[in-house]
């Protein structure tokens, strides 16, 4: 059984790497075995990451949204390695409702700044969309590979707004989840199910992944707030997405493609 679970030797790309849950998906491959690639704008970010994750985590610049980026990266992958074998598309702006920013930019509908609305589908949905493109056409060539793009609950359900609301301030001021991130959400499982059709026959699987909150040293009114949306009563632990990620990179999850795995603590069964 253990078997179906190694990842040993498979080149796993991780755009966004440096990120909080890149980290994270690059420990999980990591501990079966995987090569990770934490593929990052921010080469500061992705070089703290790879020291973190140790072995043979791998740290390279990546602009998800430049075909030149994308193409340079395949280019030397192929060079070192020979094979591209699982990429997750987990590259995202996440607007943050809470903290300093929100005082600029409430994330209100209302007052959606164009270019921040720009910016968030082209990282989140067209730079997928380009990594898929570029990376798959990769795994179609060697007639096995997989996708896995990180979604969310609110590719599911729409955000709760009263989660954020803050005492003292008018109801026309109170700060908003914005808009973006939701759509961004949500586009990532129609790629994912339009890709799953388009490249069965060449043996790439893509599914997403549709991870609840993580706790990351929220307020604790916010935390208080989300708990009681979540049926085992708290967010999510940061390592608490392992063991689905490699489900789904691996061979346990072979005959499985073009689906949504939610991993929510139930969030969305309410």
């Amino acid at each position: 059984m253990k078997s179906l679970f190694n990842l040993s030797g498979k080149v796993i790309v991780i755009t966004g790497g440096g990120g909080l849950l890149g980290v994270q998906h690059a420990l999980a491959v990591h501990s079966c075995g995987g090569i990770p690639i934490l593929a990052d704008l921010d080469e500061k970010a992705a070089n703290r990451a790879a020291q973190q994750v140790g072995g043979r985590a791998l740290p390279i610049r990546l602009n998800v949204t430049d075909e030149e980026s994308i193409r340079g990266l395949r280019s030397e992958l192929l060079k070192q390695f020979g094979h591209i074998d699982v990429l997750i598309n987990n590259a995202a702006r996440n607007p943050k409702v809470e903290g300093p920013e929100s005082e600029r930019q409430l994330g209100r509908f209302e007052e959606q700044d164009l270019e921040a609305w720009n910016e968030d589908l082209r990282v989140g949905l067209t730079g997928a969309m380009l990594c898929s493109r570029f990376l798959g056409e990769q795994m179609a060539a060697q007639r096995k590979g997989v996708i896995v793009n990180i979604a969310s609950d609110l590719a599911l359900i729409g955000p709760d707004q009263r989660l954020y609301e803050r005492e003292g301030r008018a109801p026309d001021r109170q700060p908003k989840k914005p808009a973006s991130y939701s759509v961004v959400k949500s586009g990532l499982l129609g790629l994912t199910r339009y890709l799953a059709t388009y490249w069965a026959e060449q043996g790439v699987r893509v599914n997403a992944l549709c991870p609840g909150g993580v706790e990351n040293g929220q307020d604790p009114v916010f935390l208080a707030r989300i708990s009681r949306l979540i049926p085992m009563g708290r967010m999510a632990r940061q390592d608490e997405y392992h063991g689905a990620l490699v489900f789904l990179c691996s061979d346990a999850s072979e005959y499985m493609t073009g689906q949504a795995l939610v991993v929510d603590g139930g969030r969305t069964v309410w």
